[in-house]
């Protein structure tokens, strides 16, 4: 099944307001800035994202977030963004902070099917016990405070009951590609794509390098056609454009 698509506007047109979305990358590292930018021309608004972060000021998720495009934020780091900042702080933005593993764990459950387990990260913290602010007023008083969660003791030692997650759809980015929707994720950039991928009942990725079926050797595909419904290849321009986050050199 060719599930390549003629633009990546076609391929985020039918994104309502309103939908939950995984978006993969770390950082700027394999932030899938094409489909971003298609859905920020598209219009779509109060989605809910669930990312390790949420990009910085004008790149990536912060293209989104500075046009007030998102409600909610489900993520591990606050990273560099500014705007974020502002809006979390002023009621504008609901968020859920979440230890980073617990993040991709519970992305990947959401994918394979588990609902739910348990872990150690967060026993004893506010992570298990509730109150962790979810959303201010704009006075700066706590509006929604996360939930207190289950804990149940395992073979002597504490555990928090974690949730998966699924979402309406998911943006990913990869190195390559085929026309199936298998993919290739380079180095630093696979971070959190493959873990989005399963999660989003739509997932969308756009792709450096397109190849035809038959040309990944199967035992190097992150993430089987299976979980990916539409490819979009990006020109050779865009693939370039991949910027640093912190740029850090040394004098000769």
């Amino acid at each position: 099944m060719d599930k390549t698509m003629t633009s990546a506007a076609r391929a985020v047109a039918d994104i309502p307001a309103g939908a939950t979305l995984a978006v993969g990358g770390f950082g700027l590292s394999g932030v899938p800035d094409i489909l971003i930018r298609a859905l920020h021309d598209q219009g779509a608004d109060d989605l809910e994202v669930v990312s390790n972060n949420c990009g910085v000021d004008g790149r990536g998720l912060g293209i989104l977030l500075g046009s007030g495009r998102i409600s909610r934020v489900t993520g591990s780091y606050v990273g560099e963004n500014k705007e974020f900042a502002r809006q979390y702080l002023s009621g504008e933005l609901e968020v859920e902070l979440v230890p980073q593993g617990t993040l991709a764990e519970r992305l990947r459950a959401g994918g394979t099917g588990i609902p739910a387990f348990y872990t150690p990260a967060g026993v004893g913290t506010q992570v298990a016990a509730g109150g962790l602010p979810w959303r201010h007023a704009p006075d700066g008083t706590v509006a929604v405070a996360s939930p207190p969660k289950e804990t149940r003791v395992l073979a002597g030692h504490t555990y928090v009951l974690e949730h998966a997650i699924t979402t309406d759809y998911a943006l990913v980015r990869a190195w390559r590609g085929d026309r199936h929707g298998n993919l290739v994720f380079r180095r630093a950039a696979a971070n959190f794509n493959p873990l989005a991928a399963m999660a989003g009942r739509v997932t969308i990725a756009e792709v450096e390098e397109l190849v035809e079926p038959g040309e990944l050797a199967a035992e190097h595909i992150h993430i089987p056609g299976i979980f990916v419904q539409r490819v979009v290849q990006l020109t050779p321009e865009q693939a370039a454009d991949q910027q640093i986050e912190k740029r850090t050199v040394r004098s000769r």
